[in-house]
């Protein structure tokens, strides 16, 4: 006979390795260009003042170099990207990927930066900006597929209001682009 809490101990099963289509966050590139071309101008504009300024020496150039790449270190967008039963989110610490089919908790922390914060029944936290998927349907509908099965089969215990607002505001997106294609707003 078991105990109570044998439930929580075992570990769910993980789906098998993703096959299939991946799809990647399309403003990626764009981003990436920003922050390199943000940074670059920090670069330039300091070391023209410096030079300027008669100042500028081996050592200063450096520091320039170094305060540039920190900045572009800020800047630099997570690559975001989602397949079937997963999604992963790609930064300059490293990759974080959790389970859609196994999500246990969505929440929104709202603030200056909104971000939304998944986790999965293994233990796994992604977080990423609501606008990655608001900007990028074809990854909202995997997290939405994966959420639903993770709804259906009991494992989703909180976050369904969380995702029903992002939904709310892909639609809203979504209608605002037909009628500004259709030349209706």
């Amino acid at each position: 006979m078991g105990h109570r809490n044998d439930a929580r101990r075992e570990r769910p099963r993980v789906p098998a390795q993703p096959t299939g289509r991946v799809v990647h966050d399309r403003r990626w590139r764009r981003d990436l260009h920003s922050a390199v071309r943000c940074s670059a101008a920090l670069l330039a504009l300091l070391l023209v003042t410096d030079g300027l300024a008669g100042t500028l020496d081996a050592g200063r150039a450096l520091l320039w170099a170094g305060l540039a790449a920190l900045l572009f270190a800020v800047l630099l967008p997570a690559r975001i990207s989602a397949g079937d039963g997963w999604l992963a989110s790609r930064t300059l610490l490293g990759t974080h990927r959790i389970h859609t089919d196994l999500l246990v908790s969505v929440r929104c922390r709202d603030g200056i930066a909104r971000r939304l914060i998944l986790r999965d029944a293994l233990g796994n936290r992604l977080e990423l900006d609501p606008r990655v998927l608001i900007t990028n349907p074809a990854l909202w509908h995997l997290l939405d597929t994966g959420a639903r099965r993770s709804e259906a089969a009991g494992v989703l215990r909180c976050g369904r209001t969380a995702l029903r607002r992002v939904s709310a505001r892909i639609e809203e997106e979504t209608a605002r682009t037909v009628f500004r294609v259709s030349d209706l707003d």
